[in-house]
């Protein structure tokens, strides 16, 4: 028993140092960022994709074609929708000057997945700033675009973030808390000069630089990947800024069920593997050591004899991220999860592990 339970000890220790790492080299940099906002005037084009949208572009449309910016445009892609999609956007042709739509006939063979319809649209943008996100998506404020360009005299992209609206229910929470975690890694890692994905909901980036890659050529036989695998693909440690203010928030609709969000998540989780390899590493040994020490400070409750040095290191790592994950949370407008972070913590591990083994089992037949 001894052995047994040196052994589990060695392995709390490991998994507090690991955490200790990543808190004070990725994540404290996000703790300290500070948003920089630098005047931005040059013509943008703002790109949606829909199938089958219409209550979503009704609802959050107006919203991007509403800016407080002096030239842009937005696109629509409609992808072969067969709701009233068609004839909503008639409608708002003709009352927004500003707004082009590009309708992808029933009869055209494509891909499964968007980036046929996104390439469509980037390739139809009269600037070479392009400005995405999704049909189900609403800007939270009408500084959106210029909040998000103001870094493009200096960088080539941007990755903004798009949380949760808040509801009522555990799920929102946990839906939350798991974007959360998302923000929390890609945010970091960019701070930190090794970026690897962003979101495809509010993400900016130079249009020449789709096309110096060929767009999605490397990976168009994969569904997803239109943010993180292009972003992983053209993503240096010196093009990349991030954007956090609040005016340049995009508010996504969550998911109201399990199985919804799960096919979400899986969806995402599909993708990774194409990562590159110190990405890999970063995104398992954080979940990873997060697991070992739950699991290792449990069984040394009950088995160790020195519960005050257990009690200890466990109150340093909880105090420890608590205490990182203050200003984030302020930041990133999710500071409600704060004080039940670490039972999400935890449970989040099950769910996540539920995820990968299921990962390898997932299809998909569309983008939707």
């Amino acid at each position: 028993m001894s052995l047994f339970v040196d052994i589990l000890f060695v392995i709390f220790v490991f998994a507090i140092v690991t955490q200790l790492f990543y808190a004070l080299f990725f994540f404290i940099r996000l703790s300290f960022y500070k948003e920089k906002l630098n005047p931005f005037n040059k013509g943008v084009s703002v790109i949606l994709c829909a199938k089958d949208e219409a209550e979503m572009l009704s609802a959050n449309l107006p919203s991007f074609l509403e800016q407080d910016y002096p030239e842009y445009e937005v696109i629509v892609v409609d992808d072969k929708s067969v709701d009233g999609t068609k004839y909503l956007l008639k409608d708002l042709e003709k009352k927004y000057f500003n707004l082009k739509v590009v309708t992808i006939d029933p009869h055209v063979i494509s891909r499964v997945g968007k980036k046929f319809a996104l390439s469509i649209g980037i390739k139809t943008a009269k600037y070479d700033y392009v400005l995405l996100s999704d049909a189900d998506c609403k800007a939270y404020s009408k500084n959106w675009i210029s909040k998000m360009t103001s870094s493009f005299e200096s960088k080539d992209i941007v990755l903004g973030i798009s949380p949760y609206k808040k509801t009522k229910g555990v799920l929102n929470k946990f839906i939350r808390f798991d974007e959360f975690i998302v923000m929390l890694q890609y945010l970091s890692y960019a701070l930190a000069k090794i970026p690897y994905m962003g979101v495809g909901r509010n993400l900016a980036y130079k249009k020449s630089l789709f096309f110096s890659v060929k767009g999605f050529a490397s990976h168009i036989h994969i569904p997803s990947g239109d943010d993180d695998l292009f972003i992983k693909e053209v993503a240096t440690k010196d093009n990349v800024a991030i954007q956090i203010h609040k005016e340049a928030d995009v508010f996504s609709e969550p998911k109201t069920t399990f199985s919804d969000w799960s096919y979400q998540r899986k969806r995402h989780i599909s993708t990774s593997k194409y990562y590159k390899m110190i990405h890999k590493r970063l995104l398992f040994l954080f979940p990873f050591s997060q697991f070992l020490f739950w699991f290792s400070s449990v069984l040394l409750f009950v088995f160790h004899q020195d519960l005050i040095v257990i009690s200890s290191l466990f109150a340093f790592r909880i105090v420890l991220y608590y205490s990182v994950y203050y200003p984030i949370m302020k930041k990133l407008r999710q500071f409600d999860l704060f004080f039940i972070y670490p039972v999400m913590e935890f449970l989040s591990l099950f769910v996540q592990l539920f995820f990968v083994l299921l990962s390898s089992r997932y299809k998909t037949n569309s983008w939707k």
